[in-house]
């Protein structure tokens, strides 16, 4: 069965509190564009994440979340200067310091940057029809010259959930696909 994929480039997500500190208490995230994922959207605000060794200017995605969290991939990790860990969102003990500059203000963060693991969103009823549950491990295959098979891809299912697989940037790249191309779930 064939499931539409997409890649995804570097963001942040962001709390309240760090929203505040970053562009003004009481600050409103302004939606840019709505992202495949019900109730997510691209906001017109960005920062600055800063590590070690360099700096890279990320677009803010929303809602605010409870806890911020900078997705990056290896390569940007590498410049900020960071070892970053493949993790799955939200798991971000144990991960390197940054910093987040904005218009208004910094955040020290002790944590909360990944490289974001490849996962597969879909509802409840995609997750049936396609013989899987919430947390399954899963095999995904990409067509074309540069065709190759994802393994360990997460499933996530939640009834608020879009169908669709989450790849980075350099993973996309490598197997040649682009947003939207339709990719098959292997078990």
């Amino acid at each position: 069965m064939k499931l539409p994929i997409a890649l995804s480039n570097k963001h942040v997500h962001l709390s309240q509190a760090d929203v505040d500190a970053l562009f003004g208490e009481g600050y409103q995230l302004t939606p840019f564009k709505p992202l495949s994922q019900p109730g997510q959207y691209a906001c017109e605000e960005k920062v600055t994440v800063v590590g070690p060794k360099g700096q890279q200017t990320m677009r803010v995605l929303g809602p605010v979340r409870p806890e911020s969290q900078v997705e990056v991939s290896l390569a940007d990790a590498r410049g900020l200067g960071l070892a970053v860990p493949v993790r799955q969102s939200g798991d971000v003990e144990g991960t390197p310091a940054f910093k987040l500059v904005g218009p208004k203000g910094e955040v020290e963060c002790e944590k909360g940057i990944i490289v974001a693991a490849r996962h597969i969103h879909m509802s409840l009823e995609d997750a049936e029809k396609f013989g899987v549950k919430d947390k399954d491990v899963v095999s995904v295959k990409t067509e074309g010259l540069r065709g190759l098979t994802f393994h360990n891809v997460l499933v996530r299912a939640n009834a608020n959930f879009a169908l669709e697989m989450h790849v980075d940037i350099e993973e996309g790249n490598a197997a040649g696909v682009k947003n939207g191309d339709l990719v098959e779930l292997i078990k």
